[in-house]
């Protein structure tokens, strides 16, 4: 007689927005679909939650307001404890600060066997007000008392939350963020199709167009940047800025107004493409010449190592996260945040060296082909996933099913 197989380990995974699971929670969805996971998603509804759920995930809404509203929160919390008290997973996998606060808190509650939070870059950061900074810190150190294990995009992060008690050397590994390197290659792009889709979108041939790929926010450093850009008209007259990304609804940042003034101020117009919110950033990628991400904090920025996996040379902030993906002056140059002229000084040399430029690109694409490539950072996950499921509930991850 046959012995009957287990039933497949039951996780959700959790975060405010359908922008962040669409952004960068599918592929560990689909890993541990593939290793026989009964995979449930759940987030606040948005313009892409149905398109997820049209893919065939199991999404559902559970609305987690990105305020400070106690009230909402704890609102949030009783219906994601009243889910899991209902449907008993045996994983939760938090994502996204204030989702990954309730989330926690509500499957400690439930009594859920293993709670995971990935700290896609902590809130709090050196520059921030000393009150601010300590408020941040005791709410991450709540979350990981109700919590079992901590996954960071960031080694400095990881470091950082050993440093101030957020967690212990050993419930925290850094599993970086990744990107598919077969789907963000140049050679995907023949010369004709990129100077196609330029044309397309009403790009000179004959423009240098440095890119920027993130939301439509003051601490991206847009604004950084349109100033870089007006600075370097003397150098290159046709210098054009794509702007990749738009403003979320839920956003609390007001700055997107402040963004388009001041690139009207400046004179610039006419020279910059807005490109809004785009399905697949790759094509838009292969029709800049360079890229920049002048952000103020960052986790483990995705845009970047997508720029990077296309062999385009990148001029990034030195904080956090930009500097684990960029060697300075190898793989791209890092410049101090909110400092234009910095910025500005990178980009030139790029304008003028375009030979160098164009190995910086090629050297950045070796670099994320060797650490970030998706493929190393889920078998990460899987491996942490089995070890925590096999100490805390007995049974692993079975073999992924091809």
């Amino acid at each position: 007689m046959s012995k009957t197989p287990p039933p497949p380990h039951r996780v959700l995974i959790m975060c405010a927005v359908d922008f962040t699971v669409r952004q960068f929670l599918l592929p560990v969805a689909r890993a541990l679909t593939d290793h026989g996971c009964r995979v449930t998603i759940t987030c606040s509804r948005g313009p892409m939650f149905d398109s997820i759920r049209r893919e065939g995930y199991d999404i559902r809404e559970n609305p987690v307001s990105r305020s400070m509203n106690v009230v909402s929160h704890a609102a949030a919390v009783w219906r994601t404890w009243c889910l899991l008290r209902r449907e008993r997973f045996d994983v939760v996998h938090v994502h996204t600060p204030i989702a990954a606060l309730v989330g926690r808190i509500a499957a400690r509650l439930a009594g859920v066997p293993v709670i995971i939070y990935t700290a896609h870059g902590f809130y709090f950061h050196p520059d921030m007000a000393g009150w601010k900074r300590a408020l941040h810190i005791s709410l991450e150190r709540l979350g990981a008392l109700c919590g079992h294990f901590i996954m960071t995009v960031s080694d400095e992060d990881r470091a950082e939350a050993i440093r101030t008690g957020i967690a212990k050397p050993d419930n925290i590994e850094t599993i970086y963020n990744g990107i598919d390197t077969a789907r963000f290659d140049p050679a995907r792009f023949p010369d004709a199709d990129r100077a196609a889709f330029r044309a397309a979108h009403g790009i000179p041939a004959e423009a240098h167009v440095v890119g920027i790929v993130g939301r439509l926010v003051r601490e991206k450093g847009f604004i950084e940047l349109f100033e870089a850009a007006a600075a370097l008209r003397g150098d290159a007259p046709h210098i054009r800025v794509l702007v990749v990304g738009d403003a979320l609804p839920s956003e609390h940042d007001a700055g997107k107004a402040l963004i388009v003034e001041r690139a009207r101020a400046l004179g610039l117009d006419t020279a910059i493409t807005w490109a809004g919110m785009v399905d697949d950033t790759a094509p838009w990628l292969a029709a800049m010449d360079s890229f920049a991400l002048p952000s103020y904090r960052e986790g483990m920025p995705v845009s970047l190592l997508e720029a990077m996996g296309m062999a385009l040379p990148c001029v990034a902030s030195n904080i956090r996260g930009c500097r684990e993906e960029i060697v300075n002056g190898d793989s791209g140059w890092l410049v101090p945040p909110r400092d234009a002229a910095a910025l500005a000084d990178r980009l030139r040399w790029i304008l003028r060296h375009p030979a160098e430029a164009k190995q910086m690109g090629r050297q950045a694409r070796h670099r994320v082909m060797e650490h970030f490539d998706i493929r190393r950072v889920l078998d990460h996950q899987m491996e942490i996933y089995d070890r925590l499921l096999r100490h805390r509930t007995g049974r692993g991850l079975p073999t992924a099913q091809s």
